[in-house]
């Protein structure tokens, strides 16, 4: 079975009460601790609005989380393109891959939020549209062309990158939610995708058509698209036991819930909650529940869910939120790494095996235990003092210890 990847994606949050200054270095704390655990990527979006987003440039973020890891890859999730002249986007994304020694991830996006479209007077009917066309750009400005063209929004004459990225084929990732935008914008380029919309029941639920809108327009443009450059994003909070982790997430569930999806963002069809219990049940619990709040078990069961309903993607990508404090939301990540990793991707399998032949095939491992006790009775001495020392711990470090009270013909 293919490897599975495992991301980070930083989620909305905002200090609560606390200085910006702090929640920035804390975010810093997070990747480096990521790296140290053996995450494959992290991810980290563009926002201008709503109080709750505050990193205004990814890449400024993550050529700071750069100097403090060493092998996870860093990837804008996204930048916004049609906030942007795609020549500078360009240059920042061939710097940031040079200055983290390439390990950059491109994920674009047209901007999730309309407050930000509205702050900077781009009518939202012509964000995908922007980014599509910046896409197109900036991979031809990647591939080293000297490019002049003409757009209602932006221009560019003999235009060249004085660098090109470090790495050969810089990863590019397109945001997806439930439209067929993103992914037929992947299928049109052949370029991964992340999928934000498996957040939601219907975002779930849409993930195999989802899937079917990239490879129409892969065939339709003449492109290819592979499974292994999906990401799919999904939310959890994990312990040891899951009346821990309810403990650990409710609070701060209803809060993300109730003050951010509902009251700032006011999403569509969104209510909020009366407590925090109504919080988790609903959430993690009922019907149509998506996130997972327990334990490592649980998250497993969940992953080869969305693996089965999916038919297979590349990389889990988890939804960095403020639920549970700081130490419990690094003591979660920690124990996703240290359980859930190697049970997806089968680390253990071969360890497993290992153990199971050696106990179930004693009978290959008695003529060790013989040629012990036949040189141990060769000296009267050194058995007599063996039958004194003798002791079960002796015997969990050795498999060839003789049993004592057998008599060697």
């Amino acid at each position: 079975m293919p490897r599975l990847g495992f991301g980070a994606f930083l989620a909305p949050h905002h200090p609560i009460g606390e200085h910006p200054m702090l929640q920035f270095r804390r975010d810093l704390d997070l990747v480096e601790h990521l790296d140290r655990l053996g995450y494959d990527e992290f991810w980290c979006g563009e926002h201008h609005s709503s109080g709750w987003e505050m990193i205004a440039s990814p890449e400024m973020f993550l050529a700071a989380a750069g100097e403090r890891t060493k092998r996870i890859k860093l990837a804008t999730g996204v930048v916004s393109l049609p906030y942007h002249h795609p020549f500078h986007v360009a240059q920042r994304m061939v710097q940031l891959d040079h200055m983290t020694g390439g390990r950059a991830i491109f994920g674009s996006g047209p901007g999730a939020l309309a407050s930000d479209a509205h702050t900077l007077g781009i009518d939202p009917m012509l964000l995908r549209d922007r980014q599509d066309e910046a896409i197109g750009v900036i991979r031809r400005l990647f591939h080293g062309e000297r490019v002049t063209y003409r757009s209602e929004w932006f221009n560019l004459n003999d235009a060249a990158l004085q660098l090109l990225p470090l790495q050969e084929e810089m990863p590019f990732a397109v945001a997806s939610q439930i439209s067929p935008s993103g992914m037929t914008l992947a299928g049109k380029h052949g370029i991964g995708i992340i999928s934000i919309g498996s957040l939601s029941n219907e975002g779930l639920n849409a993930l195999p058509t989802q899937w079917g809108f990239a490879e129409a327009a892969a065939a339709k443009h003449q492109t290819v698209v592979s499974r292994k450059n999906w990401r799919v994003l999904l939310s959890w909070h994990i312990a040891e036991t899951r009346e821990r982790a309810r403990t650990e997430a409710r609070d701060g569930l209803l809060r993300h819930h109730n003050e951010y999806i509902t009251g700032t963002l006011q999403r569509p069809g969104a209510k909020p909650f009366t407590d925090p219990d109504e919080a988790v049940d609903k959430s993690a619990f009922g019907q149509g529940a998506v996130a997972t709040i327990g334990t490592p078990d649980d998250l497993i069961a969940r992953i080869k869910e969305v693996l089965a309903i999916s038919g297979g993607f590349g990389t889990v990508v988890g939804f960095v939120h403020d639920w549970a404090n700081p130490e419990n939301t690094f003591r979660s990540w920690d124990m996703v790494a240290r359980y859930v990793v190697p049970e997806i991707n089968g680390y253990l399998s071969g360890l497993r095996k290992s153990r199971e032949f050696v106990a179930s095939n004693r009978e290959y491992f008695d003529r060790a235990r013989e040629a012990v006790m036949a040189k141990i009775s060769e000296n009267a001495t050194a058995a007599e003092a063996l039958k004194v020392t003798k002791s079960q711990m002796l015997a969990a470090s050795s498999s060839n210890v003789p049993e004592f009270g057998k008599r060697q013909d």
